[in-house]
């Protein structure tokens, strides 16, 4: 049923970690507490990151997070200059250290070819649009018996719970972004959920006219958000242009630019996830093929594919199918799928993208371009499906040499 490349990626999920985010509203002292958290963060993060630097640049060894803590947090508060550190969870500035150790890891990690190459880690600024503290079990954060986040040295915070949480969650980040909205992000442990054994297994072909082409032959638009919501955008883009830079008007003009592309994001996201939820739930295998979105988006089609938000659907499809046991494979970019045609197997060669249906010099079947790459898809990760969906309808049986010249002149091709 399945091929050893597909074998060898499957795995037995003992328990997931799952992040669930809830809205929340804080009154006007809490959020006074609130950036007073995310402005002592903030100072830790970049003192132990000049440490760091000046150590590297000076020649000496590397500073350990243990002595930066000490250094940093436990004896700065005793200073007139930092005083002020005291105010506030000394977790969350525990946390903010241990970030910047992440962060690091990550980059030395992508110098070793560990995973994908990221930048040294830079300076925050007060002035970022996007602040997060993070709260674990150390600082005796709770929910209140009246469904209130209790946040120490800020209050219990109102929270709009959508769902309930599926086990006790380990910590707790709260977050504030770009458009002034405050939440809430739990993370849980818990066993994987295994649905139902299912019977079908697709290959999926991700596009621009049609968001997702299935291997059975349904496509599904791409709602296109952003180039819905662009007239929209542009209008408070203007606005906030007009603004004199430092006053309040330009700031409630960024708040305004910022919620609308909130709402865009929000409802992308709601579609993904929408969408990769069904396609677990109703397959056993899923197959994606491994895009370049990073070298898409630095060509014309930048924006539509920055709008599809293809690399954020895939990781869905592949957490998704961890936890709910189903398999999950990524084919290779450089695998020829709109060559190849899935009836018979013979490569017919690059082709334009306006050519959306051709046909098969080998066996004539007429095929849908799209269509026939998700079975193409299917078939190089090794799943079982048939190649009946990608043709349009039945080719011509080719004549033999004696029975051929019906016709005096080449008919047209369906291609154009």
């Amino acid at each position: 049923m399945f091929s050893s490349a597909l074998i060898s990626r499957l795995c037995t999920v003992i328990g997931v970690q799952l992040r669930y985010s809830f809205r929340l509203y804080p009154s006007a002292g809490q959020r006074t507490a609130l950036a007073r958290a995310f402005g002592c963060a903030r100072v830790v993060y970049n003192d132990a990151l000049r440490a760091r630097e000046t150590a590297r640049s000076e020649g000496l060894p590397f500073p350990k997070t243990g002595k930066l803590s000490k250094q940093l947090i436990t004896e700065a508060k005793k200073t007139p200059e930092r005083a002020w550190l005291g105010e506030v969870s000394a977790v969350i500035l525990q946390q903010s250290l241990r970030d910047l150790d992440s962060a690091y890891k990550n980059f030395f990690d992508g110098l070793k070819g560990k995973r994908p190459r990221m930048g040294a880690p830079r300076y925050k600024s007060r002035k970022d649009t996007r602040q997060a503290v993070r709260f674990t079990a150390n600082a005796r954060w709770s929910i209140t018996p009246g469904g209130k986040l209790r946040l120490p040295k800020i209050g219990d915070v109102k929270v709009k719970w959508s769902r309930s949480l599926p086990s006790v969650p380990s910590t707790v980040t709260v977050v504030k972004d770009s458009a002034g909205r405050y939440f809430a992000s739990f993370v849980v442990t818990g066993p994987a959920e295994t649905l139902p054994e299912a019977t079908p297994e697709i290959g999926i072909d991700l596009g621009l006219t049609h968001f997702a082409v299935l291997s059975d032959g349904t496509k599904i638009d791409s709602p296109r958000f952003l180039r819905r919501a662009e007239k929209r955008l542009k209008k408070a883009q203007r606005a906030l242009s007009r603004k004199e830079k430092g006053s309040k008007n330009r700031d409630r003009a960024r708040h305004k630019v910022a919620r609308a592309h909130a709402q865009v994001a929000d409802a992308r996201r709601e579609f993904h996830h929408q969408l990769s939820t069904r396609l677990i739930r109703e397959n056993q295998a899923v197959a994606v093929e491994d895009l370049a979105v990073k070298g898409l988006a630095r060509t014309r089609l930048a924006k539509s594919v920055h709008d599809a938000g293809w690399s954020a659907f895939v990781a869905m499809l592949e957490y998704k199918a961890a936890r709910y046991g189903r398999t999950f494979v990524r084919v290779g970019r450089f695998e020829p799928t709109s060559q190849v045609c899935s009836a018979c197997g013979m490569q017919d060669g690059p082709k334009p993208l306006h050519v959306r249906v051709w046909t098969c010099r080998a066996c004539g079947a007429v095929l849908d371009r799209d269509t026939n790459a998700a079975v193409n898809v299917a078939k190089a990760a090794g799943l079982a499906v048939s190649a009946h969906g990608a043709q349009v309808r039945p080719g011509p049986v080719p004549a033999q040499r004696g029975e051929a010249g019906t016709h005096p002149t080449p008919q047209p091709s369906t291609a154009r």
